[in-house]
């Protein structure tokens, strides 16, 4: 079935993105990078095990809109692309390499946020792909606030790393 072979990719590519992302983040913390703003990091992950774990539940044995499929497919290619460009620099996390260029290459060129728009693409797509409309606009509801609250402390953050030198961690 289509729709289970759709969800298993999509399972299998985020396991893979978490992993990737947990190397990365701990290479970059060994090398004198510093976690900002880790706060809201436990509500963006409860956000995307909820939005996939609601799909399985709903869209399982559902039709595939083929052309909200093929939506689906060219986020997936920007993703990669944003994967290509940032390399071992990305990371589900804000993390910050004080004095380090960030980055001008691939979709960076024209988007300063480019892996937000793909996952708010993805969030709408996959579950108009499947004929969830009303899933689509409660969860792009819900990632539209976290992401706000993401953008401006990642925005922050990036900021404070030429202003300030190294960003001291949060005191715990």
């Amino acid at each position: 079935m289509l729709s289970v072979a759709i969800l298993g990719f999509v399972t299998f590519e985020r396991l893979g993105e978490l992993l990737l992302a947990r190397r990365n983040t701990q290479r970059l913390l060994a090398n004198g990078a510093v976690e900002a703003a880790p706060e809201h990091y436990p509500l963006i992950v409860a956000l995307h095990a909820a939005w996939l774990g609601g799909l399985w539940l709903l869209a399982w044995n559902r039709p595939v809109n083929l052309a909200w499929l093929m939506v689906f497919a060219l986020l997936q290619a920007l993703r990669a692309w944003v994967l290509l460009t940032l390399r071992g620099r990305w990371t589900t996390r804000i993390i910050v390499v004080p004095h380090e260029e960030l980055a001008q290459k691939g979709p960076y060129r024209w988007i300063a946020h480019p892996n937000y728009v793909v996952v708010i693409g993805e969030i709408a797509v996959l579950p108009l792909a499947f004929g969830l409309p009303w899933f689509a606009l409660v969860f792009s509801l819900l990632n539209f606030g976290i992401l706000t609250i993401r953008i401006r402390a990642e925005n922050e953050a990036l900021a404070r790393r030429t202003i300030e030198g190294p960003i001291s961690p949060p005191e715990r």
